[in-house]
């Protein structure tokens, strides 16, 4: 079967943990968050969702009514079957994903408190064994993978060269921390290159400079990503919009959507699946930006990484 788009990372269960209001138990505390220890502490809400980057993505772009799979490693444990019943109810094929008896399924918790979310995540060593065999796809989203992601990074570099597909990448912390050498060949390859802004300021290496609020030196930031190799380059900075430079050299800003802030898990897949979206529905791009810009504000005016996600007949 061919795809529009094969979204290549992780697939995770997290467990948001809602607490409203501060108390002696709990409290913000010059940007600290400080909890009693020892004590059974009250939680408003709890839910069990789907989450991670690539499979965000996704089921974003899913709800488009595009074609999807979703390239990930998995478990065989109940976490596994939550996840793989998660992809069906949302037309995410999992004919690509890969299960590991060895390795359990990706699990987080995520505090939500004082509109801010605290992740507390464990990183598996997963073998990632990915296989493009008899796969076709217009698009591959690549995003973070856990330590051993030199070698699937590899082969979806082979696979797009060989089969022509467009690349779009998101590398995650552990791509950025190894520096943008051990990336150079897949940043050379992406049709399209998505950032926050702190990770497009540690890979330019740009020191961030701000006036009244704004930075000053993002046509700076931007044309330095370019020069990387990406044809497109696009930097998201929160409540101050989203950046992006064309081909052609051009730089476009976008505004957001205000919206009350509930949680902001899976703002930045939201953006990118919006953005990824219209690309592939044969949107210009900044239009692009605006699907991305609404898919995001959606997503963080309720809990979890996918409940707003919009669908095709939603974002206008």
């Amino acid at each position: 079967m061919r795809f529009d788009l094969i979204a290549v990372g992780n697939a995770t269960v997290d467990e948001f943990l809602t607490i409203q209001n501060a108390s002696e138990y709990i409290r913000l505390d010059n940007g600290e968050l400080k909890i009693k220890a020892g004590e059974k502490i009250p939680v408003d809400f709890s839910e069990f969702l789907l989450g991670g980057n690539a499979a965000n993505v996704s089921v974003g772009v899913a709800r488009m009514g595009l074609s999807v799979a979703l390239m990930a490693e998995l478990g065989t444990d109940e976490f596994s079957e939550k996840i793989i019943n998660v992809l069906k109810k949302e037309n995410v094929s999992e004919s690509l994903l890969k299960k590991n008896s060895n390795t359990p399924s990706s699990f987080s918790v995520i505090l939500n408190f004082a509109k801010e979310r605290t992740i507390f995540s464990q990183h598996l060593k997963k073998e990632h064994n990915f296989s493009f065999d008899n796969a076709e796809t217009s698009w591959v989203y690549l995003t973070s993978l856990g330590e051993d992601w030199r070698t699937p990074y590899g082969r979806v570099l082979e696979f797009v060269k060989r089969s022509r597909a467009k690349l779009a990448f998101n590398p995650g912390t552990l791509q950025i921390r190894a520096g943008k050498e051990s990336i150079a060949e897949v940043l050379k390859e992406a049709q399209i290159l998505f950032l926050n802004i702190g990770e497009a300021i540690e890979i330019s290496n740009i020191i961030r400079s701000t006036s009244s609020g704004q930075i000053s030196n993002i046509e700076e930031i931007l044309r330095a990503l370019k020069d990387l190799g990406p044809k497109v380059v696009v930097v998201t900075d929160a409540e101050r919009g989203s950046y992006l430079i064309n081909e052609q050299g051009e730089v476009i800003r976008h505004g957001i959507v205000k919206v009350e802030v509930v949680e902001k898990t899976g703002a930045g897949d939201a953006y990118a699946s919006g953005f990824l979206s219209a690309v592939l529905l044969g949107q210009s791009l900044g239009e692009a930006m605006s699907f991305g810009a609404r898919n995001a504000s959606s997503v963080i005016s309720k809990v979890g990484a996918q409940t707003g996600l919009l669908r095709k007949g939603e974002v206008k």
